[in-house]
């Protein structure tokens, strides 16, 4: 990829801005995931011209590799339930390669009230419940963790397949609330099973064509970059920490939200 031609063809800073939220977005999804509420609206605004669908396709490229490179470092200090963790990856996957191939179908805007009232009754619980995520408090049978489990991925999986920010948000907190695991260990499984939904969708948008290579290969570059921060940093200071970013990705989700239901509209 050359870096002249690329400064030549979108303008420095455009591409100056690509490098810097994608480092940021990298990060922010390692620790809590999230990091799509940075890297959508920075290709929304700075490529303005550019069908969404395609903007999807980018930033699935991009997020895929900094998530991969997450969840390879998680996986070496947490322990996982392979057959819990295949389970709703394979189910995550299956639903996010639908959702994908309805984003020309479903209107968001229909939705996004709903995605408000979610977030703002997610922002309450978890900062009035002061312990959560700090331990494991559910010890649930395997197969009730394979059933909850297995819904929670169909539910997230099809919405990061046709929109995604805040996937790996959604499922953490389904997996600490839910399924009763620690914030670090919750991140750890959301890794790994938001890259086989980033997978899955990416098979439909680049069958579509629906990507731009040179913007998505550099803004993988950066995702990766900020996610080996971001996951170094999330193990190094614990569950509390988690908890706190956690508390603050999701209140910028509530303002995201929000702006878009009762100001853009």
């Amino acid at each position: 990829m050359e870096t002249l031609a690329l400064l030549s063809q979108y303008g420095t800073l455009t591409v100056v801005s690509l490098i810097m939220l994608s480092f940021i977005a990298g990060f922010i999804d390692a620790v809590v995931g999230g990091g799509g509420l940075i890297s959508i609206p920075t290709l929304l605004i700075n490529l303005p011209q550019v069908p969404l669908p395609t903007l999807f396709g980018t930033n699935k490229i991009a997020a895929l590799a900094g998530t991969s490179i997450s969840a390879f470092q998680y996986s070496k200090r947490i322990k996982f339930n392979y057959p819990l963790l295949l389970t709703i990856a394979g189910c995550s996957g299956l639903a996010s390669f639908f959702g994908a191939k309805t984003v020309t179908r479903i209107d968001l805007n229909t939705l996004k009230p709903l995605i408000l009232i979610i977030l703002i009754l997610i922002a309450i619980y978890t900062l009035f419940k002061k312990n959560l995520g700090a331990v494991q408090t559910k010890q649930l049978t395997l197969k009730k963790q394979l059933l909850y489990g297995s819904i929670l991925g169909m539910l997230v999986g099809f919405y990061d397949g046709f929109f995604g920010p805040g996937t790996g948000s959604f499922f953490v907190l389904g997996f600490v609330v839910i399924l009763g695991f620690e914030f670090i260990e919750a991140s750890a499984y959301s890794k790994v099973i938001n890259c086989m939904t980033n997978i899955t969708a990416l098979i439909v948008f680049i069958r579509q064509g629906n990507y731009i290579l040179e913007i998505a290969l550099l803004m993988a570059f950066f995702n990766i970059a900020g996610s080996i921060t971001g996951t170094r940093i999330a193990l190094k200071k614990g569950n509390g920490f988690v908890r706190i970013l956690f508390l603050v990705i999701v209140s910028i989700m509530i303002i995201r939200y929000g702006y878009d239901v009762f100001m853009a509209g």
